[in-house]
């Protein structure tokens, strides 16, 4: 572990900026713990970047072997991504997390679905009336976590549809919070956000069919979303895959790309809490929080909210510290302020993880 004297500005929250920190035995300290020696490292110093969705060990052609999924782990790491929230796999990436030059992953149990809703292999396909008991027990699985697919293109219909009802819905997500989990859903469309939101759901994943009054409802419940706009960036192409056999899913796919950045900032300007992921893992690559976080400028979204919501506001909501005395020192420093500007987060300069300068 290295011994760093980080002169600031350290911007551990909304309320204050530090001008110095020290990073020994792998953890932050407030004051100098002793005489030194230490390496200087200057620039604006920011808690690690946290991707709250992102799938390691997901590739575009499924699922991938240990060693490159530990590779994707450590190209988010360089990128400035020291923590990752993954929700939902059909592999376990917690050895990961015994990698002391990976990033921390909180892991979510496996995706719930029910049978052909989802993509072929990757979820733990069940009946409506199995979804409480099956979110009881992936909720002991992971690390405080359970995803849902809460829509997806029902072949009949030939569009979007919802795979739960309500009822069903609000039982599952009691079932994960008695076993400790919170509650994630996967949500394209319109149709299926009243019942995750009656049902109590902890977070809203994509949100791309959310409409103004639901956005308030989501304030009021303190419901955050994640826009994952270089995801949906996908969807024209999506469109075109199904249109020759569901114009209507496609209709409908084009037009959420069409105003996804105007979605986006609807989100933030109704007050929603933003959080940020990239859904790596399939057809996005890994790396790419900081593209992430440009495109919600291009949305109109305040950089210096973007890095809150990219960098504490995150930690905070996954109950990891940021800088703080003796948290983990997981920092990454940037030669410019990224709350002026989000484009700067695409250039760390150092990146500190675990007391170590691994970039």
């Amino acid at each position: 572990m290295d011994r760093l004297h980080l002169t600031g500005p350290v911007i551990p929250n909304t309320l204050g900026i530090r001008d110095e920190v020290w990073v020994s035995g792998g953890v932050i300290h407030m004051e100098r713990p002793d005489s030194g020696p230490w390496e200087r490292i200057d620039g604006w110093v920011v808690p690690g970047l946290v991707d709250v969705h992102c799938h390691v060990g997901l590739a575009n052609g499924g699922v991938v072997d240990d060693e490159l999924a530990l590779k994707h782990a450590m190209t988010d790491r360089d990128a400035g991504t020291l923590l990752i929230r993954e929700p939902g796999s059909p592999v376990d990436t917690g050895f990961i997390n015994a990698n002391a030059r990976a990033p921390r992953i909180v892991r979510s149990g496996r995706f719930l679905a029910r049978p052909k809703r989802y993509i072929r292999g990757y979820a733990r396909e069940i009946e409506v009336d199995q979804l409480p008991e099956a979110a009881a027990q992936e909720a002991r699985a992971g690390d405080g976590w359970v995803k849902l697919i809460a829509d997806w293109i029902d072949r009949d219909e030939g569009d979007l549809a919802p795979l739960w009802p309500t009822d069903i819905l609000a039982k599952a997500v009691a079932a994960a919070h008695d076993n400790g989990a919170r509650v994630t859903a996967h949500a394209f469309s319109t149709e299926a956000i009243d019942g995750l939101l009656d049902a109590g759901i902890d977070c809203i994943e994509h949100g791309t069919g959310m409409t103004p009054d639901q956005l308030q409802r989501a304030a009021a419940q303190a419901v955050p979303v994640v826009p994952t706009l270089i995801q949906v960036a996908n969807f024209a192409a999506f469109a075109a895959q199904g249109e020759p056999k569901f114009p209507r899913y496609a209709a409908r796919m084009r037009a959420m790309y069409e105003r996804r950045y105007e979605q986006a900032f609807a989100m933030w300007d109704a007050g929603v809490r933003i959080l940020v992921g990239t859904d790596a893992g399939g057809e996005v690559g890994h790396g790419r929080l900081p593209n992430e976080c440009a495109e919600l400028q291009h949305a109109g979204i305040p950089a210096s909210a973007i890095l809150a919501a990219a960098s504490w506001d995150a930690r905070d909501f996954l109950g990891v510290p940021g800088v703080a005395d003796g948290a983990p020192a997981d920092l990454v420093v940037y030669a410019a302020d990224p709350r002026e500007d989000a484009a700067v987060l695409a250039n760390p300069s150092a990146v500190i993880l675990r007391g170590s300068r691994v970039v």
